[in-house]
């Protein structure tokens, strides 16, 4: 019964760490949302986008209006959205999004995990060409008929449909494209689980599980650095 209590509280943490990275992740989306167009979501979209991604991840109203507040503030940090590429391990190309109000230490704190992991920080553009900058909407299938969304879709920008593992339709757009799809779901009703703005690699890469895992070791230290919002890779 130890061994099984000891598994569970570990999964636990596990759960809450993620928990939390998603709740200042989007703390700090929310504040450079603020800070670029306003607290009112119906003139913001990037703040539409929050919220919506907020509750997706179960982050409560509360503290999603708290965060509002901060970044209505005059004393509170402005983040400057930096792009880092470089490689890990074995060739893989990864994008790393960060949010800083520091970019110094940035920098040299995501240097320091490629290098640990025998990878390599590349200069702007080294990396970037092999991803498609796109829009990225989950919508809960509950009784939608993918190939009758595609064509209805097809006018607001859809550029690739599918379903993730969890069996949720996945619509994505070129990134420009977002307002007028995020319209074109909402006048169709469609409820959208969360939406993104992500980069998709164009080629994938395969490794065996060994070299797989040395590459997700580097992916799961930068994302859980204080810095960093998102990370992609090409990794199969």
């Amino acid at each position: 019964m130890g061994r099984i209590f000891e598994v569970r509280k570990s999964a636990m943490f596990a759960r809450w760490d993620k928990m939390a990275k998603n709740f200042t992740r989007i703390g700090k989306e929310i504040a450079i949302a603020v800070k670029a167009a306003g607290p009112d979501p119906d003139n913001n979209p990037a703040l539409r986008r929050c919220y919506l991604n907020a509750k997706a991840c179960n982050m409560p109203k509360d503290r999603v209006e708290a965060a509002i507040k901060r970044a209505m503030g005059k004393d509170t940090s402005s983040y400057e959205e930096i792009m880092y590429e470089g490689y890990a391990p074995f060739g893989v190309a990864v994008l790393v999004e960060t949010a800083t109000d520091n970019p110094t230490r940035t920098v040299a704190n995501v240097r320091m995990h490629f290098t640990k992991a025998q990878g390599s920080l590349g200069t702007s553009g080294s990396v970037a060409f092999g991803f498609t900058h796109m829009a990225e909407f989950k919508i809960k299938n509950e009784g939608v008929d993918v190939d009758e969304l595609e064509l209805e879709l097809i006018d607001f920008g859809l550029e690739e449909i599918g379903e993730d593992e969890e069996g949720n339709v996945i619509v994505r757009t070129p990134f420009n494209e977002y307002g007028n799809m995020s319209k074109g779901l909402e006048d169709k009703k469609i409820e959208v689980v969360s939406a993104e703005l992500t980069w998709v690699p164009g080629n994938m890469m395969e490794l065996d599980e060994e070299q797989s895992n040395e590459v997700l070791k580097l992916v799961d230290n930068l994302e859980q650095d204080d810095d960093v919002q998102k990370v992609y890779h090409n990794l199969k």
